[in-house]
C-alpha cells in the first residue's frame, strides 16, 4: 500500500552522498518550485514504492524517532556494512526476524533519521 516516501534532510549534498554510498545507487536532484528533492531510482513498476530525500527547512525536520522506512535489500549485511563509512551510525546490525520473515537492521543516517533494512537472506 505504500507508493511514496520522503526522508527529511538538512543538507542535501551530504544526504545524497550518504545514500548513494550505502545503497550503491545514483540519486537525481530536482528543484520543485524551491523545494529540493533527491529522487531515489525508480523502476516505474506498479506496486513498487519509491521516494525522495527532501530539503524543505521548517516543513521537514529529521528525527530518529519518526516514521521508520524499511529499504529492501538482497542481504542487509551489504548495506549496513557501508553505513558508518558513509557518515551514519549503525544501531542494530543484521538480526533474524524469523525464518519466514528474514532479516532486519537499522541505522541513523547522515541527517539524524532512523532508517531500516530488510532482506530474506
Amino acid at each position: 500500500m505504500i507508493t511514496w516516501f520522503e526522508i527529511p534532510v538538512t543538507d542535501m549534498s551530504r544526504a545524497k552522498a550518504f545514500y548513494e554510498k550505502v545503497f550503491d545507487i545514483k540519486i537525481s536532484i530536482h528543484d520543485m518550485d524551491g523545494l529540493q528533492m533527491g529522487w531515489f531510482p525508480n523502476k516505474n513498476q506498479s506496486g513498487i514504492a519509491t521516494g525522495s530525500l527532501v530539503e524543505a527547512e521548517d516543513h521537514y525536520i529529521p528525527d530518529e524517532n519518526g516514521v521508520l522506512v524499511y529499504f529492501s535489500c538482497s542481504d542487509v549485511s551489504n548495506e549496513i556494512s557501508r553505513v558508518e563509512d558513509a557518515g551514519g551510525k549503525v544501531v542494530l546490525n543484521k538480526k533474524q526476524i524469523s525464518e519466514e520473515n528474514g532479516y532486519m537492521a537499522y541505522f541513523i543516517d547522515s541527517e539524524g533519521n532512523r532508517i531500516a533494512l530488510h532482506s530474506l537472506s
